[in-house]
């Protein structure tokens, strides 16, 4: 790293607790992480020991000095920083963003309280970027959350690994996954099996997100225990849901009156997590989707959580961004 000079950086900040190993596994092996920042941002970053001062435009600089405080939190939960971690901070950084208040060489305290970390058996699971930090932080004192926004935004991963987590707390009794059975350009009528079978293909991002977080031989024998339950929409009718974590994925396909339904079987000790793509709702023309009437209707109950995701939030390859975004500027025209 570059030794400073006089010239006063548009921005500076001391990342605190001075550790040398996460302040090398911040900077990265040969400074890449230093480097790709720079970069991207048009900056350049200067350090000596903990002292980081950045040069370069001022609300560029700010940015910059935003992802290293954010990234500096995370080496105190990860001891390797990945270079994809440092690619999604940057692309989920925003402008508008206020700057920690420790920036200018003001002293940085490691809040670990301001930084949610989901344990599951396999290892631990962080929320990228502030949206994801606000839903799961609405999941653990909410009890019935809806996560809304287009795919790769983490609203069905982080339910689950919400859930998990609750589960082996021993918050919880059971972890119930829930799908109405629409079709989505398929025939579900043409598939072998009854309806939870039918069912089924369509929970495997459910699937793969618990054998990732549990394993696969403790999922299945959860499964047989009845601890992990697969259950279509259509079959929770009439159930009272007690001690339980109930996912309601894709629930741009629910009608008004399954969403009623499904929203008044929750229990007491219970957790429920609602996500939906509106931009993806695939009933029959004329059928008005449960998840935006829900919207309507439930902004003003204090004790439901809305959680809103856009294009800006997707934590998977960038050109999804590209596609979310252009799907909608399309659409908007139409």
């Amino acid at each position: 790293m570059n030794q400073l000079d006089s010239n006063k950086p548009a921005q500076s900040i001391n990342l605190e607790p001075n550790d040398a190993h996460r302040l090398a596994s911040l900077c990265g092996q040969f400074d890449e992480n230093i480097r790709l920042i720079e970069q991207r941002l048009g900056v350049e970053i200067r350090s000596r020991d903990n002292y980081f001062a950045v040069y370069g435009e001022s609300d560029a600089c700010k940015s910059a000095v935003n992802i290293l405080f954010n990234l500096y939190q995370e080496t105190a939960h990860f001891p390797e920083l990945p270079i994809e971690e440092v690619h999604l901070n940057l692309r989920q950084t925003e402008r508008e963003q206020p700057m920690p208040q420790n920036a200018n060489s003001a002293e940085v305290t490691d809040n670990v309280e301001s930084f949610s970390v989901i344990r599951t058996k396999k290892g631990n699971i962080k929320p990228r970027g502030l949206n994801q930090q606000r839903y799961v932080r609405a999941i653990q004192t909410h009890d019935i959350n809806f996560g809304i926004g287009p795919a790769g935004t983490g609203k069905t991963y982080l339910a689950v690994a919400c859930a998990v987590e609750s589960l082996l707390r021993d918050e919880v009794e059971r972890i119930l996954l829930v799908r109405p059975a629409v079709e989505a350009g398929e025939r579900l009528g043409f598939l072998p099996g009854d309806l939870a079978q039918k069912v089924d293909p369509y929970l495997r991002p459910l699937y793969d997100a618990l054998h990732e977080m549990l394993g696969f031989e403790t999922v299945t024998k959860l499964q047989e225990r009845g601890v992990i339950e697969i259950a279509p929409l259509a079959y929770m009718r009439g159930r009272t849901l007690n001690a339980s974590y109930i996912i309601l994925d894709e629930s741009q396909n629910t009608t008004r009156e399954q969403m009623k339904m499904f929203l008044t079987r929750i229990g007491f000790g219970s957790t429920a997590v609602i996500t939906g793509d509106c931009s993806q709702i695939d009933l029959p023309k004329g059928v008005g989707s449960g998840l935006i009437h829900a919207q309507e209707v439930l902004q003003s109950v204090d004790e439901i959580s809305f959680t809103n995701f856009a294009s800006r939030d997707v934590v998977r390859h960038p050109v999804v961004q590209s596609i979310v975004d252009a799907y909608d500027h399309h659409e908007s025209k139409s």
